[in-house]
């Protein structure tokens, strides 16, 4: 290789590697912002949140990433990996969520779990996530305790 081929290759590698570190401190999820409280209306219920960010990826069919919050797992909802019904609930979660601002209803009686992840019923505009996912068959109710919500998210 001549000395104008490697240069444009290093060029490229500083370019790429310039835009990954701003992208990084643009998406991070080390945002300590507090994210206001409110209400919204799904299914004809009017729901409390205290948080809400937006769903930059989809772990699983029980965990998303959400931005300024980290980790959101799905309180009350079981998938056992390997069922069929596990991808089918990733994709679901998917179509709900990623790229659209979600609301957190946050367990007040147990707010994380022992990795960390933020324990929530999710909504969207429309849609109580954690409910649908039960209603359709696509995950299992996994209640523990404490929590503020009843077996089953009723």
């Amino acid at each position: 290789m001549n000395k104008k081929t490697v240069s444009i290759i290093l060029l490229i590698i500083f370019l790429i590697t310039t835009v990954l570190t701003v992208a990084n401190v643009f998406l991070s999820d080390e945002n300590t912002e507090i994210n206001q409280t409110g209400t919204l209306t799904v299914e004809n219920k009017t729901v409390n949140y205290e948080k809400a960010g937006k769903c930059l990826e989809v772990i699983d069919g029980n965990t998303i990433q959400v931005y300024g919050i980290g980790k959101v797992q799905l309180t009350q909802i079981g998938l056992t990996e390997g069922d069929a019904s596990f991808a089918q609930a990733k994709d679901f979660v998917s179509e709900k969520c990623l790229g659209k601002t979600v609301y957190l209803d946050v367990d007040d009686k147990q707010p994380k779990d022992k990795y960390g992840r933020t324990l929530a019923i999710v909504y969207t505009n429309d849609t109580n996530v954690n409910k649908e996912l039960l209603k359709n068959n696509l995950a299992k109710v996994s209640y523990f305790e404490p929590s503020e919500f009843e077996k089953g998210l009723d």
